[in-house]
């Protein structure tokens, strides 16, 4: 009997360490310096006027990175390391660990996510890939490769929306409207997330409400509902709720960030580090939490151009001093375009929720964490630590209701 025992605690010993994938030393500082990329690409972002919701994926723009370090020479490749703060790695081991990082984060089997993910390098009808180029680009970062012809500029806009509405079974319709410039190469990352939750909202508890703009613009939106322990945590001296909501499989969690009242995010967004958002995540308590979220779906891309050049990668996307001959064998392109497009919704869908604590004592006087207003949120990966997502909500989709007082 006891050998029995002894073969079945071996086997269970052995699932579990199956189930746990430990990640190479390299993709796990990648997974470190992936997080830095996060808040200085969402800083960048927020500077810009008139942008509304945000949404990137910063684990996808260093593997985007990584791409532009293989197709770089010299000080061009040198620039991603430092951006990426990987100055140390050699680069076949920044392929590798980016590669195997992001095949981490994503697989659909270990994660129970939905998560489809399409990148795409566009060059100039004139550019001629390079073997050994294409070769290890689809290895490492999986990227198909295409030559545009910018002539007919709108059929080439077609071209590029169609693909990426196919590659995500029609959830994001369209990357861009504009391309401006036309000479050079060209990186789309098309996108779809799904959140599952741990545990899910049930279907029926989803009304129309109003989401609050701002103090003087009001859309209505349906609204999920639920109660349940989650880990939550109230910063009085800043006024605002940081809740954790884990996704199915608890490998990665999404984190909200939401100030007490309505108002414009900047005043949060001066306060969002590495270091703060470690700061509040450490303070969580496991709370009984009544929350409301926005059941909605959102599309939104961005040029990533310029605000790559301004967290230091100067001289990819520099015309004059970019030097990505490895992409052609020739000294002819430079980055002229990042497109990072993703579409993401926000559903009730998950895993059955315990029934076990409903009607005890676990669920009574919850805290209310009601986003009915503008809020930040992340996507951690708790096995990497890792950050899948960041953005903000500002904007929903809906029809106008009414000027609030």
């Amino acid at each position: 009997m006891w050998v029995t025992n002894l073969v079945t605690l071996c086997l269970l010993a052995m699932a579990s360490s199956a189930e746990v994938k430990q990640l190479s030393s390299h993709a796990t500082s990648l997974a470190d310096t992936s997080s830095h990329l996060a808040f200085n690409l969402y800083h960048t972002l927020a500077k810009e006027k008139d942008l509304d919701n945000i949404l990137i994926s910063p684990v996808v723009v260093a593997s985007s990175l990584g791409l532009v370090a293989l197709g770089g020479k010299s000080s061009t490749a040198s620039q991603v390391k430092s951006v990426l703060k990987a100055d140390a790695l050699k680069d076949e081991h920044l392929h590798t660990g980016l590669s195997e990082l992001l095949s981490e984060v994503s697989d659909p089997v270990a994660r129970n996510v939905t998560w489809k993910i399409s990148n795409k390098l566009y060059g100039p009808s004139s550019v001629s890939f390079a073997d050994d180029f294409v070769k290890s680009s689809k290895k490492h970062y999986k990227y198909d490769h295409s030559k545009i012809n910018f002539r007919d500029k709108r059929s080439a806009i077609n071209s590029i929306n169609e693909w990426a509405a196919k590659s995500t079974d029609g959830k994001l319709p369209e990357v861009t409207k504009d391309v401006k410039n036309t000479d050079g190469a060209m990186i789309i990352n098309a996108m779809f997330f799904k959140p599952h939750w741990d545990e899910k909202f049930h279907h029926k508890m989803v009304d129309n409400r109003g989401f609050l703009v701002s103090r003087s613009f009001t859309v209505s939106v349906q609204m999920m509902h639920r109660t349940g322990l989650y880990g939550f945590y109230e910063d009085k001296d800043n006024k605002l709720f940081v809740l954790n909501m884990p996704l199915a499989h608890k490998k990665s969690s999404v984190i909200f960030i939401m100030p007490y009242h309505v108002e414009p995010l900047e005043r949060l967004e001066k306060l969002l580090t590495k270091d703060q958002l470690n700061t509040w995540t450490s303070k969580l308590q496991e709370t009984a939490v009544a929350v409301s979220l926005p059941k909605v779906s959102m599309e939104v891309s961005h040029d990533l151009q310029k605000h790559l050049g301004e967290i230091g990668l100067t001289e990819a996307v520099d015309k004059s001093k970019a030097d990505l001959s490895n992409i052609s064998g020739k000294k002819d392109l430079y980055l002229s375009n990042v497109f990072h497009a993703s579409a993401w919704e926000w559903d009730t869908e998950g895993n059955p929720f315990d029934t076990s604590i409903f009607g005890t004592e676990k669920l009574r006087n919850p805290k209310l964490f009601y986003a009915d207003h503008p809020f930040i949120f992340l996507v951690k990966d708790n096995q990497t630590n890792s950050i899948l997502y960041i953005g903000r909500l500002v904007r929903p989709k809906g029809d106008k209701m009414r000027d609030e007082l």
